[in-house]
């Protein structure tokens, strides 16, 4: 995507992007700038959130450090976001955790530390930007996974997260859309991001290509310009939906034998 394929209209907005130290966040965060929006750059992992946010300087963001299962942090970022360009016109739910273990091996505490961030953590920011949203007509994208629309092995408490959060979508977009905000989601399959090529195994990466239509995992930007579209005005008829970014994968199903060693 480029600045005038997106239109002038999508221009000098402000977006808020959760989870934007690494990752998709980040692929997100360095889109979002080079199209001329006003990014808003949120992680709890101070060190590398100044590192890459001081690797970006003269460009149009701002660093805010914030835990986005904490209710009096996520209300504060947000109106710290706002009160910095005078507008929010976005939001990426981004910010998630992953923590694979069979059923019988997952703790309440392991449950709700997942359930905390990647549910939670999306009820939260969307709810305190709603106001803001409300007054720019704006676009809330959050990020869910193949896991939450197809079950798998050792995702009980990731998977149902993100499950929730498609759900969530659905509610925020029926209850938004009167106030002309759009809620969308977009579910990512298997993405080379350096978490998922650290601990994916040769037998692992093999299964995958082969379950995979396309052949191949994912990248990072990939995923970033499926988000961009949502959140521009060429998505302006488009909410209460979720878009799977997984080269054909949700087709295939999700329960590689390799991936139950």
């Amino acid at each position: 995507m480029n600045k005038t394929a997106l239109g002038k209209d999508d221009q000098a907005k402000m977006v808020v992007v959760t989870g934007a130290a690494r990752g998709i966040g980040l692929a997100t965060s360095d889109l979002f700038i080079s199209e001329g929006w006003h990014v808003a750059m949120v992680d709890r992992d101070a060190e590398e959130l100044e590192k890459v946010s001081g690797e970006r300087k003269g460009k149009l963001i701002k660093a805010f450090v914030c835990d986005v299962s904490e209710p009096e942090s996520v209300a504060q970022m947000i109106s710290a976001a706002n009160r910095w360009t005078g507008s929010l016109e976005a939001l990426v739910n981004n910010a998630g955790v992953a923590d694979f273990g069979t059923i019988e091996e997952t703790s309440f505490d392991r449950w709700r530390a997942v359930m905390a961030t990647n549910l939670d953590g999306v009820f939260l920011c969307s709810q305190a930007s709603i106001p803001h949203l409300k007054k720019s007509r704006g676009a809330i994208i959050n990020i869910a996974s193949i896991s939450g629309l197809r079950a798998s092995t050792l995702r009980t408490a990731y998977g149902t997260s993100k499950a929730a959060v498609i759900h969530l979508t659905q509610q925020q977009a029926a209850e938004l859309g009167e106030h002309n905000i759009r809620v969308n989601c977009v579910a990512p399959g298997p993405v080379r991001t350096k978490l998922a090529m650290a601990v994916h195994t040769p037998d692992i990466v093999d299964a995958y290509h082969e379950a995979i239509p396309l052949n191949r995992y994912g990248t990072e930007t990939e995923i970033a310009e499926t988000i961009l579209f949502l959140a521009s005005s060429k998505a302006s008829y488009i909410t209460g939906q979720c878009i799977s970014v997984d080269g054909g994968f949700e087709t295939t199903g999700v329960g590689l034998p390799s991936l139950r060693k």
